[in-house]
Protein backbone atom coordinates (compact mmCIF):
# COMPACT_ATOMS: atom_id res chain seq x y z
CA UNK A 1 0.00 0.00 0.00
CA UNK A 2 1.29 3.45 -0.85
CA UNK A 3 2.20 5.86 2.19
CA UNK A 4 1.41 9.22 2.63
CA UNK A 5 2.76 11.71 5.06
CA UNK A 6 0.96 14.46 5.88
CA UNK A 7 1.86 17.24 8.54
CA UNK A 8 -1.02 19.26 9.66
CA UNK A 9 -4.03 16.82 11.38
CA UNK A 10 -6.43 19.51 11.67
CA UNK A 11 -10.27 20.07 10.15
CA UNK A 12 -8.60 20.48 6.46
CA UNK A 13 -6.07 18.06 7.09
CA UNK A 14 -8.41 15.44 8.17
CA UNK A 15 -11.56 16.82 6.61
CA UNK A 16 -10.11 16.91 2.78
CA UNK A 17 -6.32 15.84 2.24
CA UNK A 18 -6.69 12.86 4.34
CA UNK A 19 -10.15 11.89 2.32
CA UNK A 20 -8.52 11.88 -1.14
CA UNK A 21 -5.53 10.48 -0.10
CA UNK A 22 -7.64 7.40 1.52
CA UNK A 23 -9.68 7.19 -1.43
CA UNK A 24 -6.68 6.61 -3.47
CA UNK A 25 -5.21 4.01 -0.82
CA UNK A 26 -2.93 5.38 0.59
CA UNK A 27 -1.74 4.53 4.37
CA UNK A 28 -1.47 7.75 6.04
CA UNK A 29 0.83 9.40 8.75
CA UNK A 30 -0.37 12.41 10.12
CA UNK A 31 2.17 15.27 11.80
CA UNK A 32 1.05 17.02 14.50
CA UNK A 33 1.86 18.55 17.77
CA UNK A 34 -1.88 17.87 19.00
CA UNK A 35 -1.81 15.14 21.47
CA UNK A 36 -5.33 14.75 21.87
CA UNK A 37 -5.82 14.22 17.85
CA UNK A 38 -2.32 12.23 17.64
CA UNK A 39 -2.70 9.75 20.51
CA UNK A 40 -6.46 9.38 19.40
CA UNK A 41 -5.67 8.71 15.66
CA UNK A 42 -3.36 5.87 17.33
CA UNK A 43 -5.71 4.48 18.89
CA UNK A 44 -8.53 4.23 16.42
CA UNK A 45 -6.54 4.36 12.91
CA UNK A 46 -9.55 5.74 11.57
CA UNK A 47 -12.37 8.64 11.93
CA UNK A 48 -15.41 9.50 10.06
CA UNK A 49 -16.41 13.06 7.83
CA UNK A 50 -19.71 14.06 7.77
CA UNK A 51 -20.79 15.85 4.32
CA UNK A 52 -22.73 18.97 5.09
CA UNK A 53 -25.48 18.68 2.74
CA UNK A 54 -28.98 16.70 2.62
CA UNK A 55 -28.79 13.46 4.21
CA UNK A 56 -25.63 14.44 5.75
CA UNK A 57 -23.62 11.25 4.96
CA UNK A 58 -20.78 9.70 6.73
CA UNK A 59 -17.21 8.76 4.96
CA UNK A 60 -15.18 6.62 6.85
CA UNK A 61 -11.53 7.07 6.88
CA UNK A 62 -8.87 4.47 7.73
CA UNK A 63 -5.40 3.31 7.87
CA UNK A 64 -4.09 6.68 9.33
CA UNK A 65 -1.68 6.84 13.27
CA UNK A 66 -0.10 9.99 14.12
CA UNK A 67 3.26 11.25 14.61
CA UNK A 68 4.03 13.85 17.35
CA UNK A 69 6.39 15.98 15.65
CA UNK A 70 7.55 17.55 18.70
CA UNK A 71 7.83 14.46 20.99
CA UNK A 72 9.17 12.44 18.04
CA UNK A 73 10.78 13.72 15.37
CA UNK A 74 12.61 10.85 14.53
CA UNK A 75 9.80 9.18 13.58
CA UNK A 76 8.82 11.95 10.90
CA UNK A 77 12.07 11.78 9.35
CA UNK A 78 11.83 7.63 9.53
CA UNK A 79 8.35 8.04 7.56
CA UNK A 80 9.28 10.54 5.41
CA UNK A 81 12.32 8.19 3.88
CA UNK A 82 10.24 5.81 3.08
CA UNK A 83 6.69 7.73 1.70
CA UNK A 84 5.42 8.06 -1.83
CA UNK A 85 4.05 11.43 -1.11
CA UNK A 86 4.03 14.13 1.15
CA UNK A 87 0.67 16.69 1.55
CA UNK A 88 0.74 19.87 4.47
CA UNK A 89 -2.30 21.88 5.49
CA UNK A 90 -0.66 23.80 8.08
CA UNK A 91 -1.19 27.55 7.12
CA UNK A 92 1.85 29.70 5.42
CA UNK A 93 3.01 30.44 8.40
CA UNK A 94 4.33 27.41 9.84
CA UNK A 95 5.80 26.29 6.85
CA UNK A 96 9.30 26.80 7.98
CA UNK A 97 8.74 25.60 11.24
CA UNK A 98 8.58 22.10 9.28
CA UNK A 99 10.94 22.44 6.93
CA UNK A 100 14.12 21.30 8.88
CA UNK A 101 12.31 17.94 9.49
CA UNK A 102 11.31 17.46 5.90
CA UNK A 103 15.12 18.24 5.08
CA UNK A 104 15.82 15.22 7.27
CA UNK A 105 13.80 13.06 5.84
CA UNK A 106 15.34 13.88 2.25
CA UNK A 107 18.83 12.98 3.53
CA UNK A 108 17.13 9.78 5.09
CA UNK A 109 15.92 8.84 1.59
CA UNK A 110 19.41 9.79 0.30
CA UNK A 111 21.25 7.58 3.08
CA UNK A 112 18.95 4.93 2.41
CA UNK A 113 19.29 4.41 -1.38
CA UNK A 114 15.62 4.97 -1.59
CA UNK A 115 15.71 6.99 -4.96
CA UNK A 116 12.04 6.27 -5.99
CA UNK A 117 10.78 9.71 -7.23
CA UNK A 118 8.54 12.16 -4.58
CA UNK A 119 7.07 14.79 -4.38
CA UNK A 120 5.31 17.65 -1.27
CA UNK A 121 2.65 19.46 -1.84
CA UNK A 122 1.68 22.57 0.27
CA UNK A 123 -2.37 22.58 0.54
CA UNK A 124 -2.59 25.86 1.43
CA UNK A 125 -4.29 29.12 1.03
CA UNK A 126 -0.89 30.85 -0.96
CA UNK A 127 0.46 31.20 -4.09
CA UNK A 128 3.49 29.30 -4.81
CA UNK A 129 3.04 27.18 -1.34
CA UNK A 130 5.04 24.51 -2.38
CA UNK A 131 8.23 26.44 -3.87
CA UNK A 132 8.14 28.70 -0.51
CA UNK A 133 8.50 25.50 1.67
CA UNK A 134 10.72 24.09 -1.02
CA UNK A 135 12.95 27.58 -0.27
CA UNK A 136 13.17 26.79 3.59
CA UNK A 137 13.67 23.19 2.99
CA UNK A 138 16.78 24.06 1.12
CA UNK A 139 18.29 25.86 4.11
CA UNK A 140 18.91 22.78 5.80
CA UNK A 141 20.14 20.36 3.45
CA UNK A 142 23.92 19.58 2.91
CA UNK A 143 25.27 20.06 -0.82
CA UNK A 144 25.23 16.33 -1.53
CA UNK A 145 21.40 16.46 -0.18
CA UNK A 146 20.67 18.98 -2.03
CA UNK A 147 21.53 17.49 -5.26
CA UNK A 148 20.04 14.40 -4.40
CA UNK A 149 16.26 16.73 -3.56
CA UNK A 150 16.85 18.62 -7.10
CA UNK A 151 16.76 14.92 -8.64
CA UNK A 152 14.85 13.11 -7.09
CA UNK A 153 11.94 15.70 -5.07
CA UNK A 154 9.47 17.54 -6.42
CA UNK A 155 7.89 20.48 -5.01
CA UNK A 156 5.10 21.08 -7.46
CA UNK A 157 2.53 24.15 -5.78
CA UNK A 158 -1.09 23.42 -5.50
CA UNK A 159 -4.46 24.94 -5.33
CA UNK A 160 -6.62 23.61 -2.54
CA UNK A 161 -10.64 24.93 -1.85
CA UNK A 162 -13.01 23.04 0.13
CA UNK A 163 -14.59 24.81 3.54
CA UNK A 164 -14.79 23.03 6.57
CA UNK A 165 -15.96 25.68 9.15
CA UNK A 166 -14.53 26.01 12.90
CA UNK A 167 -16.57 22.94 14.90
CA UNK A 168 -16.18 21.91 18.05
CA UNK A 169 -17.29 17.61 18.60
CA UNK A 170 -17.09 15.52 21.48
CA UNK A 171 -14.97 13.24 19.43
CA UNK A 172 -11.73 14.87 18.08
CA UNK A 173 -11.27 13.26 15.09
CA UNK A 174 -15.15 14.08 13.41
CA UNK A 175 -14.89 16.71 10.86
CA UNK A 176 -18.22 18.61 9.07
CA UNK A 177 -16.82 19.63 5.28
CA UNK A 178 -19.24 20.88 3.02
CA UNK A 179 -19.90 18.53 -0.38
CA UNK A 180 -17.51 21.05 -2.70
CA UNK A 181 -13.45 20.27 -2.97
CA UNK A 182 -10.83 21.44 -5.77
CA UNK A 183 -7.26 20.15 -5.25
CA UNK A 184 -5.21 21.23 -8.24
CA UNK A 185 -1.69 20.49 -8.73
CA UNK A 186 1.26 21.80 -11.18
CA UNK A 187 2.94 18.79 -13.63
CA UNK A 188 5.72 20.80 -14.54
CA UNK A 189 7.50 20.47 -11.25
CA UNK A 190 6.63 17.36 -10.31
CA UNK A 191 9.26 14.19 -10.14
CA UNK A 192 6.70 11.39 -9.95
CA UNK A 193 4.27 12.29 -12.94
CA UNK A 194 3.03 8.89 -12.45
CA UNK A 195 1.53 9.02 -9.11
CA UNK A 196 -1.75 11.52 -10.31
CA UNK A 197 -4.39 11.08 -7.61
CA UNK A 198 -7.96 10.40 -8.50
CA UNK A 199 -10.12 13.30 -7.63
CA UNK A 200 -7.27 15.99 -7.92
CA UNK A 201 -6.72 18.24 -11.40
CA UNK A 202 -3.23 18.23 -12.61
CA UNK A 203 -2.39 21.51 -14.47
CA UNK A 204 1.15 22.56 -16.61
CA UNK A 205 0.46 26.31 -15.44
CA UNK A 206 -1.02 26.73 -11.95
CA UNK A 207 -0.78 30.23 -11.25
CA UNK A 208 -4.08 31.15 -13.05
CA UNK A 209 -6.00 28.29 -11.32
CA UNK A 210 -4.78 29.66 -7.85
CA UNK A 211 -5.39 33.09 -8.68
CA UNK A 212 -9.32 31.90 -9.75
CA UNK A 213 -9.77 30.25 -6.12
CA UNK A 214 -7.86 33.17 -4.16
CA UNK A 215 -9.49 35.91 -5.75
CA UNK A 216 -13.06 34.38 -6.17
CA UNK A 217 -13.21 32.06 -2.92
CA UNK A 218 -10.73 34.01 -0.66
CA UNK A 219 -12.13 37.86 -1.80
CA UNK A 220 -15.73 36.13 -1.64
CA UNK A 221 -15.57 34.77 1.68
CA UNK A 222 -13.86 37.76 3.66
CA UNK A 223 -15.73 40.49 1.74
CA UNK A 224 -18.80 38.57 3.11
CA UNK A 225 -16.96 38.65 6.31
CA UNK A 226 -16.25 41.92 6.33
CA UNK A 227 -19.17 43.04 5.26
CA UNK A 228 -21.54 41.08 7.08
CA UNK A 229 -19.68 42.23 10.15
CA UNK A 230 -20.48 45.79 9.39
CA UNK A 231 -24.10 45.26 9.09
CA UNK A 232 -23.92 43.17 12.68
CA UNK A 233 -24.05 39.58 10.77
CA UNK A 234 -22.64 36.56 12.93
CA UNK A 235 -22.56 33.71 10.39
CA UNK A 236 -21.87 33.49 6.98
CA UNK A 237 -25.68 32.75 5.74
CA UNK A 238 -26.29 35.35 8.06
CA UNK A 239 -24.87 38.02 6.27
CA UNK A 240 -25.57 36.63 2.22
CA UNK A 241 -29.52 36.71 3.75
CA UNK A 242 -28.78 40.95 3.70
CA UNK A 243 -29.40 41.91 0.39
CA UNK A 244 -26.52 45.06 1.07
CA UNK A 245 -24.62 42.36 1.65
CA UNK A 246 -24.71 39.84 -1.17
CA UNK A 247 -24.80 42.63 -3.91
CA UNK A 248 -21.56 43.91 -1.95
CA UNK A 249 -20.41 40.30 -2.63
CA UNK A 250 -21.96 40.39 -6.02
CA UNK A 251 -20.16 43.66 -6.99
CA UNK A 252 -16.47 42.05 -5.67
CA UNK A 253 -16.76 39.22 -7.93
CA UNK A 254 -17.80 40.94 -10.81
CA UNK A 255 -14.50 43.18 -10.56
CA UNK A 256 -12.28 39.51 -10.07
CA UNK A 257 -14.05 38.46 -12.93
CA UNK A 258 -12.92 41.53 -14.95
CA UNK A 259 -9.58 41.36 -13.87
CA UNK A 260 -9.07 37.20 -14.34
CA UNK A 261 -10.45 37.34 -17.93
CA UNK A 262 -7.87 40.50 -19.23
CA UNK A 263 -4.97 38.24 -16.67
CA UNK A 264 -5.60 35.13 -17.95
CA UNK A 265 -7.92 34.81 -20.48
CA UNK A 266 -10.47 32.91 -18.57
CA UNK A 267 -14.17 32.44 -20.32
CA UNK A 268 -16.94 34.86 -19.09
CA UNK A 269 -19.97 32.76 -18.86
CA UNK A 270 -17.84 29.76 -17.04
CA UNK A 271 -16.57 32.43 -14.45
CA UNK A 272 -19.88 33.57 -13.65
CA UNK A 273 -21.09 30.11 -13.30
CA UNK A 274 -18.00 29.29 -11.29
CA UNK A 275 -18.87 32.48 -9.01
CA UNK A 276 -22.53 31.83 -8.95
CA UNK A 277 -21.23 28.35 -7.50
CA UNK A 278 -18.33 29.85 -5.04
CA UNK A 279 -22.09 32.12 -3.77
CA UNK A 280 -24.05 29.31 -3.27
CA UNK A 281 -21.55 27.71 -1.01
CA UNK A 282 -21.36 30.58 1.39
CA UNK A 283 -24.92 29.93 1.36
CA UNK A 284 -24.80 26.14 2.49
CA UNK A 285 -27.84 26.04 5.21
CA UNK A 286 -26.17 22.96 6.44
CA UNK A 287 -22.89 24.82 7.33
CA UNK A 288 -22.64 27.42 10.55
CA UNK A 289 -19.83 29.22 9.74
CA UNK A 290 -19.11 32.24 11.85
CA UNK A 291 -17.88 35.34 10.64
CA UNK A 292 -14.91 35.67 13.27
CA UNK A 293 -13.42 32.64 12.13
CA UNK A 294 -13.24 34.04 8.85
CA UNK A 295 -12.67 37.60 9.64
CA UNK A 296 -9.86 36.79 11.82
CA UNK A 297 -6.39 38.40 11.02
CA UNK A 298 -7.66 41.39 9.22
CA UNK A 299 -3.84 42.74 9.28
CA UNK A 300 -2.81 39.77 6.88
CA UNK A 301 -5.59 39.71 4.91
CA UNK A 302 -5.09 43.27 4.05
CA UNK A 303 -1.39 42.49 2.77
CA UNK A 304 0.29 43.82 -0.48
CA UNK A 305 0.15 40.32 -1.79
CA UNK A 306 -3.09 39.39 -0.79
CA UNK A 307 -6.69 39.10 -1.22
CA UNK A 308 -7.65 42.68 -1.41
CA UNK A 309 -4.83 44.58 -2.13
CA UNK A 310 -3.39 42.49 -4.92
CA UNK A 311 -6.48 42.78 -6.94
CA UNK A 312 -6.94 46.24 -6.45
CA UNK A 313 -3.13 46.47 -7.68
CA UNK A 314 -3.85 44.62 -10.57
CA UNK A 315 -7.19 46.25 -11.56
CA UNK A 316 -5.93 49.77 -11.33
CA UNK A 317 -2.92 48.41 -13.71
CA UNK A 318 -5.26 47.58 -16.24
CA UNK A 319 -7.70 50.07 -15.76
CA UNK A 320 -10.13 48.39 -14.62
CA UNK A 321 -12.73 49.55 -11.77
CA UNK A 322 -12.08 48.34 -8.38
CA UNK A 323 -14.55 50.53 -6.01
CA UNK A 324 -16.19 47.83 -4.79
CA UNK A 325 -12.83 45.91 -3.51
CA UNK A 326 -11.80 48.63 -2.20
CA UNK A 327 -15.07 49.51 0.18
CA UNK A 328 -14.56 46.28 1.40
CA UNK A 329 -11.19 47.22 2.31
CA UNK A 330 -13.05 50.51 4.38
CA UNK A 331 -14.84 47.62 5.93
CA UNK A 332 -11.97 45.61 7.28
CA UNK A 333 -10.21 48.88 8.83
CA UNK A 334 -13.64 49.03 10.63
CA UNK A 335 -13.87 45.55 11.85
CA UNK A 336 -13.63 45.11 15.47
CA UNK A 337 -13.00 41.15 17.42
CA UNK A 338 -11.54 42.03 20.67
CA UNK A 339 -10.48 38.35 20.92
CA UNK A 340 -8.81 38.55 17.19
CA UNK A 341 -4.96 39.41 18.38
CA UNK A 342 -4.58 41.39 14.48
CA UNK A 343 -8.44 43.16 15.18
CA UNK A 344 -7.41 44.30 18.13
CA UNK A 345 -3.62 45.52 16.84
CA UNK A 346 -5.01 46.93 13.70
CA UNK A 347 -7.55 49.00 15.81
CA UNK A 348 -5.06 50.09 18.62
CA UNK A 349 -3.00 51.57 15.33
CA UNK A 350 -5.72 53.11 14.14
CA UNK A 351 -5.97 55.10 17.65
CA UNK A 352 -2.30 55.86 18.02
CA UNK A 353 -1.29 56.56 13.95
CA UNK A 354 -2.98 58.93 11.71
CA UNK A 355 -4.98 56.78 9.14
CA UNK A 356 -2.74 57.62 6.00
CA UNK A 357 0.00 55.86 7.92
CA UNK A 358 -1.61 52.91 8.92
CA UNK A 359 -2.82 52.46 5.54
CA UNK A 360 0.84 52.04 4.07
CA UNK A 361 2.10 49.99 7.24
CA UNK A 362 -0.18 47.74 6.39
CA UNK A 363 -1.18 47.36 3.11
CA UNK A 364 2.81 47.82 2.39
CA UNK A 365 1.40 50.18 -0.58
CA UNK A 366 3.67 53.29 -2.10
CA UNK A 367 0.97 54.38 -4.70
CA UNK A 368 0.24 57.48 -3.07
CA UNK A 369 -3.01 58.12 -5.27
CA UNK A 370 -4.53 54.63 -4.07
CA UNK A 371 -3.73 55.32 -0.43
CA UNK A 372 -5.45 57.99 -0.64
CA UNK A 373 -8.31 56.58 -2.28
CA UNK A 374 -8.63 53.55 0.30
CA UNK A 375 -8.29 56.85 3.36
CA UNK A 376 -11.43 58.79 2.08
CA UNK A 377 -12.98 55.16 1.62
CA UNK A 378 -12.24 53.88 5.45
CA UNK A 379 -13.41 57.55 6.54
CA UNK A 380 -16.99 57.55 4.84
CA UNK A 381 -17.98 54.11 6.10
Amino acid sequence: MKKAVHFGAGNIGRGFIGEILFENGFEIAFVDVNEKIIDALNERGSYEIEIAEEGQRHIAVAGVRGINNAKNPEEVVAAIAEADLITTAIGPNILPFIAGLVAQGIEARKATGNNNPIDVLACENMIGGSEFLYEEVKKHLSEEGLAFAEEFVGFPNAAVDRIVPAQSHEDPLFVVVEPFNEWVVETSRMKNEALQLKGVHYETDLEPFIERKLFSVNSGHATSAYTGAYYGAKTILEALQNVTVKNNVEAVLAEIRSLLIAKWNFDEAALVEYHKVIISRFENPFIVDDVTRVARTPIRKLGFDERFIRPIRELKERGLGYANLLNTVAYVFQYRDETDEQSAKLQALLDEKPLEEVVKEVTGLTDQALIAEIKVMVEAV
